[in-house]
């Protein structure tokens, strides 16, 4: 405390711009292309330059999911972390490595054919929702052999429904994936672009 007896403000979380910051990484840029490598369940992100800012490795059969993303010197950046075992639907802690602290919250809701997640801060308030096509055009292209090569999307909206984003598949032999996200407003950009990222490790589509 100064001698005036008035104390400095505080300015550590003003603007949620100490909740962007995410293992050192820069993931503000509105264009990232998420590539499955041959080997699967390794993953690289790319920003719209084409420099790699990530990587991920995720073991399969796993009895509670426990995956990094590193930067490209391997130093761990995030974690995804299952809330339960074997999760079919439930809950992802994004932990921070450097504070260990939970940045953000995936929510995957059990639904028939549909894939919905939803963000969510750490205390529970709804970011972001990102959800496939329709259930129907989701169910055909399961039992439709020649409709399963057709790409799959995803939307990206806010809490008020909002569409902020999408996530595009593209015709390629490896699953490749480009994440565009737009204004978030108050809710921290970097947080939703690390979920995006981490719900296609997710998905092993």
């Amino acid at each position: 405390m100064s001698d005036s007896g008035t104390e400095a403000p505080d300015t550590s979380a003003e603007g949620g711009d100490e909740r962007d910051v995410i293992g050192g990484i820069d993931l503000s840029d509105d264009e990232y292309v998420v590539t499955q490598a041959w080997i699967r369940s390794k993953y690289k992100v790319e920003d719209s330059s084409g420099e790699v800012v990530l990587r991920g490795k995720k073991k399969r059969f796993k009895m509670k999911e426990d995956f990094p993303f590193t930067t490209p010197g391997g130093d761990v950046a995030f974690r995804v972390k299952a809330q339960n075992i074997m999760d079919v639907a439930g809950d992802y802690n994004l932990v921070d490595e450097a504070s260990g602290e939970t940045f953000a919250v995936i929510q995957k809701e059990l639904t028939l054919f549909q894939h919905v997640y939803r963000i969510r801060s750490p205390e529970g308030e709804l970011w972001a929702t990102i959800e496939s096509e329709s259930a129907a055009v989701m169910a055909l292209k399961s039992f439709v052999g020649i409709l399963s090569l057709i790409p799959h999307s995803y939307s990206i909206s806010d809490g008020s429904g909002a569409g902020i984003g999408t996530i595009e598949e593209r015709f390629s032999l490896r699953d490749q994936y480009d994440i565009t996200l737009g204004d978030t407003g108050d809710v921290p950009r970097e947080a939703i672009m690390a979920a995006a990222v981490a719900i296609d490790a997710l998905e092993e589509n």
